[in-house]
């Protein structure tokens, strides 16, 4: 008997319709689900009619759970890993479980589904074509604050997870340390109450401020701009310009290749040039 199979299964992020065909077939032949919250996952299966055991699998669940897991793959059983929503393994607890299959030498087969992150990108409007996903924030303020200085001078678009009673919190003071950007809170993804608010951070804290915030949301940020690079020195473009000599190009043409190089005055390095004798 050969070792079983570690599927990781994308599950609707809210709507229960959304799920693929695969995804309902490999949840109903794998001989156990690792569950998140069995809670969640047992409305799914009922909405299909599916009866596959559940067992939990969370972020305070002890090692043994996965020794478990791992020696359910070693007896030859298929298992398939969802979490209480979306894809598995990213800012999840499914991670561990992953890197540990990988690890002990299981095949690890992904079933794509819905993920929160994609989603909020694609209607987010702010740019897609580079990004950078934090996950969750920090917990501490003061640390973070720290992250968020950290990520100041990025350009790309900023992708975060925060938790209900976090959020108000976290824009405040994202637009205390990056500025009132502009950016997108996007909450209760395919759900009844979904709801997408954009605008300057500000605006996006002033108006969730006193509500009650239900869920997990997605928080993105308009990237920055990265700070100059510093300007080169006339000494710097001199020293430049006098190897370019010495390698046999002229005193002239040196002081024009350095000036185009550094963002240097031509001039001014060529009469330091000559200055020195050159």
């Amino acid at each position: 008997m050969g070792y079983g199979v570690l599927y990781v299964v994308g599950t609707p992020i809210g709507n229960l319709e959304d799920v693929t065909l695969r995804a309902l077939r490999v949840l109903g032949e794998v001989e156990v689900i690792a569950a998140e919250d069995t809670r969640v996952t047992r409305k799914l299966l009922a909405r299909y009619d599916l009866h596959t055991r559940l067992i939990s699998y969370h972020r305070h669940s002890p090692q043994r759970r996965i020794e478990e897991i791992l020696g359910r793959l070693e007896r030859g059983e298929n298992v398939a890993l969802v979490s209480d929503a979306g894809m598995p393994g990213i800012a999840d607890p499914g991670q561990e479980l992953i890197a540990a299959c990988i690890e002990a030498g299981h095949e690890v087969v992904p079933i794509p589904g819905p993920t929160a992150l994609a989603t909020s990108l694609a209607i987010s409007g702010l740019p897609t074509d580079s990004f950078l996903f934090v996950g969750f924030p920090p917990r501490a303020a003061g640390r973070r604050r720290q992250a968020l200085r950290e990520l100041a001078e990025q350009p790309r678009t900023l992708v975060m997870f925060e938790a209900p009673h976090r959020l108000v919190e976290t824009l405040e003071l994202a637009r205390e340390v990056l500025g009132d950007r502009r950016a997108v809170v996007v909450r209760e993804l395919t759900k009844k109450f979904e709801e997408v608010l954009r605008g300057p951070l500000s605006e996006i804290a002033a108006t969730l401020r006193g509500r009650e915030v239900i869920g997990e949301a997605t928080v993105l940020i308009e990237g920055g701009a990265p700070a100059a690079a510093q300007p080169a020195s006339l000494e710097e473009a001199v020293e430049r310009a006098e190897r370019l000599v010495k390698q046999g190009a002229s005193v002239r043409d040196a002081a024009r290749t350095v000036a185009e190089e550094l963002g240097v005055s031509r001039r001014a390095v060529y009469e330091r040039m000559q200055g020195r004798g050159r």
